[in-house]
């Protein structure tokens, strides 16, 4: 087993002779500083606020908040589907046809909610501005 090098009287670690050029420890330790004052410099300054990072909890949050989105979405179109069914008795037919306009709505509900598209409101005010 080997323990920890320690510097000989020299002030000299690692094996005896070697084809490199000798290193010393203030070398190494010069070395060392000046790395860590680069590294210093380059990394992002830190406010101690470590929630917002990427991959952190916020990403569980937008998560969770999509896929509830999603299943409202389905379990209304489910619920007045049965319902239509009870009041008319037309099983199974109003449960498909409000399972399928749930699920489109909670597809476009997740999309409004993540950005990917714009309420339709919003598209028509900003097409009048621009024409004013």
């Amino acid at each position: 087993m080997a323990g920890p090098k320690r510097p000989d009287e020299t002030g000299h670690t690692g094996p005896g002779k070697t084809d490199q050029p000798e290193i010393r420890d203030d070398d190494l330790e010069r070395r060392r500083r000046a790395l860590e004052a680069s590294l210093a410099t380059r990394a992002p300054a830190r406010n101690g606020d470590e929630g917002a990072k990427p991959g952190g909890t916020t990403g569980y949050g937008q998560a969770l908040k999509l896929s509830s989105e999603f299943i409202a979405g389905v379990a209304v179109g489910v619920g007045l589907g049965w319902f239509v069914d009870r009041l008319a008795g037309t099983s199974p037919w109003g449960l498909i046809i409000f399972l399928l306009l749930g699920f489109c709505a909670g597809v476009l509900n997740v999309l409004r909610s993540a950005g990917l598209v714009a309420e339709q409101g919003l598209k028509k005010s900003a097409r009048d501005d621009g024409q004013d």
